[in-house]
């Protein structure tokens, strides 16, 4: 029997757990795993993560494995496609966000070389480990979600808003908010980056 103590948002529901155990808080530096996080967190925005980890597989079958260079290229009629798909979230401000969000993305690989070297200079290159208790406790955003959130947004990203890419922090590993009795806390915070 798993004993194992995890964080109080994922316990009890397998997909929730493997995804907590295994990603979660994990640091990425790759850009095509942070570009992933990034469409996942955008339709993510108002709902519930769970919808999004149960139609991840979906999403990547629609979005062409998350190949933000085929994405940056989708036409009207692959978006109006994408809006007839029952196996993803068919909202046209998030899709049609999607392939805005592919090309500004690559912007940003021109200018920094990567967008992994862009967004983690937002933390210093290095993880933040917060000590929470509770998940409760974890904040929807902080200073530094702001500030990134501000220059997403000044970049040309949509549905990038603080409490999003907050998210996007913690499953990137950028913040590692487990809780700091769940077994992965210290697991992760020996993650050489």
């Amino acid at each position: 029997m798993d004993t194992l103590n995890r964080c109080g948002w994922c316990v009890g529901d397998t997909l929730y757990e493997t995804y907590h155990d295994t990603e979660w808080g994990v640091p990425v530096l790759d850009d095509e795993k942070l570009f992933e996080f990034l469409i996942l967190e955008t339709f993510q925005a108002g709902l519930s993560w769970i919808t999004i980890l149960r139609k991840r597989e979906n999403f990547r079958e629609a979005f062409d494995g998350f190949n933000y260079k085929k994405i940056a290229d989708y036409s009207e009629g692959k978006i109006k496609e994408l809006l007839q798909n029952s196996g993803i979230i068919r909202n046209k401000l998030k899709v049609r966000a999607t392939v805005t969000n592919a090309r500004a993305f690559m912007e940003v690989q021109k200018e920094f070389g990567s967008f992994s070297n862009y967004i983690w200079d937002f933390v210093g290159k290095k993880p933040i480990h917060n000590k929470v208790t509770n998940y409760k406790e974890a904040p929807p955003t902080t200073a530094i979600s702001d500030a990134l959130s501000k220059d997403l947004k000044k970049r040309g990203f949509k549905f990038v808003g603080s409490t999003v890419m907050y998210a996007h922090m913690q499953a990137t590993g950028m913040v590692n908010d487990h809780e700091v009795t769940c077994y992965r806390y210290n697991e992760v915070k020996k993650i050489e980056i």
